[in-house]
């Protein structure tokens, strides 16, 4: 029996969104195409609000 709740808490698929990111295990952050910190480009924040990694802990940010 599924609990009542979850049909809202949790997501339905993938999203089609695309990031301009991706987490680099070695350094544990998220990073630019050009090997910067994603957090280090302040037009992709202002655009995206946070780079919340999904790898570890969903609450932990790279800043």
């Amino acid at each position: 029996m599924r609990p009542f709740t979850l049909n809202y808490t949790s997501p339905k698929g993938l999203s089609d969104a695309l990031t301009p990111y991706h987490f680099d295990p070695a350094r544990q952050l998220n990073v630019l195409p050009d090997g910067r910190p994603a957090v280090s480009d302040p037009d992709l924040l202002l655009a995206v609000g946070t780079t919340t990694s999904t790898a570890g802990s969903a609450t932990h940010f790279d800043d």
